[in-house]
């Protein structure tokens, strides 16, 4: 936060000198495996605190394979399990770069079902559903998942987290609010696609309504993003009451803010929350710092990057705030916005590998 350093980073801004490598880049990167490896991964290890407790994600991506790739290489660890899910509509050097990715990284692989993914349509709870679904299946017996997207970033090392989670005692990390003024987006039918079975920009909303929830869930939102234990996800993927849930918020808008929001509170799922319970807002799930532009001023400090559809993708005067918070991992961040933030976020977090790995310190 010093004022000049702050100044050096608008001035960088605001030439916009900066242009990230192409996804091409990222192809060519992975076309000799054991050098990419030895670049970025090869070095990366954990203790033997960290590898007795083995986390899987699943990544839904769409965009951007460098920024991808840094991503991955920031939260990369040899013992966990990581689902690559890209959208059917991504380029073609997107895909080939991820498939690169997965080619080259051991335990990162391309989910075994692909979505073209709608905005706010089922399709986007399904990526993650079908990486859930394979990481289930790989031989890793990790405790938690975590899902994230091509513009999240860690603020927090692997061991850290661990620590946190363990924590955690086999509760879920979900936000989970009452519906207030959502009840429309299940209270209706939605279309998906038109007549000629084109999918619509994002689902229609229309005057058709849809049946109570089955099994009498009462209904909770919440965001698409999730920390859940393994034995929840087991629940997920094998109870009846999950599978008819899913069948039924098919055709509802933006069903992943629903959906874990909801099921976390259903009666004897795996680290239940009970229905009577608080609300669990944004600022008390630790998974994900996202600024809302109607939240700044009042519980976080205005957005100094630029805002996209009321979101900040962050700039380098709140380095110090976001690494302060709490939070595990930080949305949204863009190297095109500040390129000097991740760059940051990078360096501290190998700092901080580093000195866990050469201490002694509580975490072994």
């Amino acid at each position: 936060m010093e004022p000049v350093e702050l100044g050096k980073t608008l001035a960088i801004r605001k030439e916009k000198t900066y242009v990230g490598p192409p996804d091409e880049a990222v192809v060519n990167a992975t076309t000799d495996c054991e050098q990419f490896v030895s670049q970025g991964y090869g070095a990366i290890q954990g203790s033997e605190f960290e590898r007795e407790f083995p986390l899987a994600y699943s990544l839904v991506v769409h965009k951007d394979a460098a920024l991808v790739e840094r991503m991955l290489r920031a939260v990369y660890m040899p013992h966990n399990i990581y689902c690559i899910h890209y959208d059917l509509k991504s380029s073609d050097d997107f895909i080939s770069a991820v498939k690169g990715l997965a080619r080259c990284i051991p335990n990162v692989f391309i989910a075994s079902k692909l979505e073209r993914v709608q905005y706010a349509g089922i399709s986007r709870l399904k990526a993650d559903l079908n990486c859930l679904s394979d990481l289930l299946d790989s031989e890793v017996k990790w405790k938690y998942v975590i899902n994230l997207c091509g513009q999240d970033f860690p603020l927090r090392t692997n061991a850290e987290l661990v620590s946190d989670l363990k924590e955690l005692k086999g509760k879920n990390m979900v936000e989970s609010k009452w519906p207030r003024g959502k009840q429309w987006r299940w209270t209706y039918h939605h279309l998906l696609k038109d007549n000629n079975s084109e999918y619509y920009g994002s689902p229609v909303t229309t005057s058709e309504m849809k049946s109570s929830p089955p099994h009498n869930i009462a209904m909770f939102v919440g965001s698409a993003y999730f920390t859940l234990s393994r034995e929840f996800v087991v629940f997920v993927n094998q109870s009846s009451k999950a599978r008819d849930f899913l069948a039924w918020s098919e055709d509802t808008y933006s069903p992943d803010e629903h959906f874990w929001a909801t099921l976390i509170r259903v009666p004897g799922a795996p680290g239940e929350v009970p229905s009577s319970d608080p609300e669990i807002s944004e600022t008390v799930t630790k998974t994900r710092l996202v600024k809302w532009w109607s939240l700044e001023e009042r519980l976080y400090p205005p957005c100094t990057g630029v805002r996209v559809r009321d979101v900040c993708i962050y700039g380098a005067a709140e380095l110090r705030w976001l690494l302060n918070y709490g939070h595990w991992f930080a949305n949204k961040v863009d190297p095109k916005v500040d390129p000097i933030l991740v760059e940051c976020l990078e360096e501290k977090l190998a700092e901080k590998r580093l000195f866990l790995l050469n201490s002694h310190s509580g975490y072994y």
